[in-house]
């Protein structure tokens, strides 16, 4: 089944994967408890939180969170929380672990260790699906998050993560465009030329499972009306299911306009690793940290 919005990803994960545990590091955040009491409410998934106890417990009440099928953890710091959390996905007591009130180098770095075996020698990167009121499927974007200037050799990954994305959204050939400020290849700009060169590894069959062109800049990798105009003759152009962005500020700028100013609904998570990190912003609502969710679990 493909995919058509942000909802039918909650609608999957509550029919086909229901069972699946959390590990919620620094769990100690109304936002982030009252996704997970969202996911409660409609049965999504099963939580372990990692932190402050009295403080989770304290917030628990404020917000109407019942705890007492929730087990809670304590840990003195975030740094703790994210090793109880981590420690639990790679033991088997938890599926996927989550970022709770820390910053995303705090959990990843926890998780980045030889120790727990969750690594898998690929790059891992932030990916997002975006429902945008004005365009016509969902846009999967990355990286916005994570991987802060993205070599060729990283770019391959990240194409390869996003697309593995795609599949599981039931895209079976996704499209991928990999963007910058322009169409044509210029030396003077290496995002444009890596661009051909990632297009060019997709005709050589160097990437598989998605047709990849590029470059793109955002109008004509988006719009037919803007690649016609513009005389580009391409199976991605206007069409793109993935954008593949240059570095991690075009990416972060993107999806948070896309957020504040086209209010777009949008479900996140890091992949590339054995286990998916539910990882959002810390100013995300809990609408997006429970699409997170779901769609980490999917990711599963």
């Amino acid at each position: 089944m493909k995919v058509e919005n942000i909802r039918q990803i909650i609608e999957l994960v509550k029919h086909e994967h229901r069972s699946k545990t959390i590990a919620v590091a620094a769990a100690e955040d109304d936002v982030v408890l009252k996704a997970v009491q969202k996911a409660k409410e409609i049965d999504l998934c099963n939580f372990i939180l990692y932190g402050d106890k009295l403080k989770i417990q304290q917030i628990s009440e404020e917000i109407g969170l019942d705890t007492t099928n929730i087990e809670i953890r304590d840990a003195s710091t975030p740094l703790e929380a994210a090793k109880g959390a981590i420690q639990a996905v790679a033991n088997g007591e938890a599926d996927l672990p989550m970022k709770g009130k820390l910053t995303t180098s705090e959990i990843l770095s926890v998780y980045l260790k030889d120790e727990y075996g969750l690594k898998t020698g690929k790059t891992m990167n932030l990916v997002c699906a975006f429902e945008i009121p004005r365009y016509h499927k969902l846009l999967i974007i990355s990286d916005a998050g994570m991987v802060i200037a993205p070599t060729l050799e990283q770019k391959v990954d990240i194409i390869n993560n996003a697309v593995s994305v795609a599949h599981k959204l039931g895209i079976e050939t996704p499209k991928v465009a990999v963007v910058g400020a322009l169409e044509k290849v210029n030396p003077k700009m290496p995002v444009t030329v890596e661009a051909a060169i990632l297009a060019q590894m997709y005709r050589r069959g160097q990437i598989k499972g998605c047709i990849v062109d590029g470059p793109f800049a955002m109008d004509n990798a988006i719009s037919k009306e803007a690649a016609i105009h513009k005389g580009i003759k391409s199976d991605v152009a206007g069409d793109a299911d993935i954008l593949i962005m240059p570095d991690i500020e075009a990416g972060n700028i993107l999806y948070k306009t896309l957020v504040y100013f086209a209010d777009a609904k949008l479900a996140s998570s890091v992949v590339g690793g054995k286990k998916p990190v539910v990882l959002t912003s810390r100013a995300d609502s809990d609408e997006s940290k429970l699409n997170a969710i779901a769609f980490s679990i999917l990711m599963s």
